[in-house]
């Protein structure tokens, strides 16, 4: 019985270790490769796979998902001779499992340095300042070479982006003395342009100025002339009734003329600024004799307008 017992037990090893064999579990976002006797035969798939025992087994072991891998720093020379350290990170999925397993020895070492390469092209056909401002541009471009390059390894890169480029710390202060300088000349021309806005926007406003003075004073020269022609004709129109009431024989006309003449002569004496005494020997009797002169005149103007309402309002009688 124990000999037949271990023979057994033996049997149901065997079997329980073939089935174990034979049996692979891949987990979800991982593709294994299957090399049967060394060689390569087909790529094992998420899930469950049936392998054949003691003849297959499993190469590599690759994760499908996007993977994040880190470029190190290095110094980078530009082309206008500047030293900048720089660093980076790709992001990469593997497409084709058998190439990746088996068309690059070391798939991480080969993208690291790929990149590291890549980079050192790229900034050093730029300049110092093009680098530090076109960093999409020299992702674009890395992006386009390494991808490019990897497709034969049946990895496709998704995105690199560089993390940093840092210049040497003299580099750094002549850059901050250089914006300073260059600050310091944008205040003095915005500066120079406000002075001469402002002197722009006076002269604008002197000329200005001068033209509405300049109008203001013809059309206050032309009132001046149509008020000194209004009273020139009023002047003339009282000259012609007192001409015409002499002509009629009306005598007090004539005094009130040279009543009117007499008191405008004698105003402008007193208001002189150089006279502070003033003795005028004068007759009281001929000012108030030019004065009824005047009341006169008042009383027939007014009596003849008192005559002619009467008559213009009788009917005529045939």
């Amino acid at each position: 019985m124990e000999p037949a017992f271990v023979v057994f037990a033996g049997i149901a090893i065997l079997v329980i270790v073939t089935i174990f064999m034979g049996v692979k579990i891949v987990p979800q976002g991982h593709q294994w490769t299957l090399e049967r006797l060394g060689r390569y035969v087909r790529v094992l798939q998420p899930g469950l796979n049936l392998v054949t025992p003691f003849i297959d087994r499993v190469g590599r072991k690759l994760s499908v998902m996007e993977t994040v891998l880190d470029i190190p720093s290095q110094e980078v020379i530009t082309k206008d001779n500047a030293t900048v350290t720089t660093d980076g990170v790709v992001f990469y999925q593997v497409l084709d499992a058998a190439k990746a397993a088996y068309e690059v020895q070391d798939l991480h070492l080969a993208l690291v340095n790929l990149s590291m390469t890549n980079i050192r092209s790229v900034i050093g056909s730029m300049d110092l300042d093009e680098a530090l401002s076109n960093r999409d541009q020299i992702n674009r471009r890395l992006l386009a070479v390494i991808d490019q390059a990897t497709t034969p390894w049946g990895v496709k890169v998704t995105r690199i982006e560089l993390r940093n480029i840092q210049p040497p710390e003299n580099l750094l202060d002549a850059m901050a003395k250089q914006m300073t300088a260059e600050r310091s000349k944008r205040a003095e021309v915005l500066t120079a342009e406000g002075d001469k806005q402002a002197a722009i926007l006076r002269a604008e406003g002197e000329k200005q100025a001068a033209i509405l003075g300049a109008e203001g004073r013809r059309e206050a020269a032309f009132r001046d002339a149509e008020a000194r022609e209004r009273l020139a004709a009023a002047e003339a129109t009282a000259t012609q009734l007192v001409s015409e009431a002499i002509a009629g024989g009306n005598v007090a006309a004539i005094n009130y003329f040279v009543a009117q003449k007499y008191v405008e002569a004698f105003g402008k004496f007193a208001a002189s600024p150089s006279q502070k005494l003033v003795m005028i020997p004068m007759e009281t009797t001929g000012v108030l004799g030019s004065l009824a002169g005047i009341a006169e005149i008042a009383k027939d103007a007014i009596a003849a307008q008192s005559t002619a309402r009467p008559s213009s309002a009788v009917p005529k009688t045939s």
